[in-house]
């Protein structure tokens, strides 16, 4: 059985890139620039763009304001230095809504009864 922890690895952190990625280049940056903001290859932006990788969750519209929040905020200045809290709360947010327990439940045998991100993200 799958953890919560390895979802994030490997779908909830992709879907927030993507989702990052597309507001950066929606707020005019070119996909290199992207690519040195969030820390990750050209090729990488351009899959998350073009929806090759990154979409298998389906973020909720508060995640999904607070992405469009975070890419403004790395739009007007050129730090990124509040990148990775802001998206450690991002994945707290999704985890306290039951998008990633659908996910989870979708891809493994979760008992129907599981709680464990709701209760360790009140």
């Amino acid at each position: 059985m799958k953890s919560p922890c390895e979802l994030v690895i490997w779908y909830l952190l992709p879907s927030v890139r993507s989702e990052l990625a597309k507001e950066l280049v929606k707020l005019g940056f070119s996909q290199k620039e992207v690519a040195k903001r969030l820390g990750i290859s050209e090729a990488a932006v351009s899959h998350y763009v073009k929806e090759k990788r990154g979409k298998k969750i389906d973020l909720d519209k508060e995640a999904r304001n607070e992405i469009k929040r975070l890419a403004s905020d790395m739009a007007s200045s050129e730090a990124a230095t509040n990148l990775i809290p802001r998206t450690c709360e991002i994945c707290i947010l999704v985890r306290k809504s039951d998008v990633l327990c659908k996910l989870h439940r979708s891809l493994d045998s979760v008992p129907a009864n599981c709680k464990v991100c709701s209760e360790l993200f009140k």
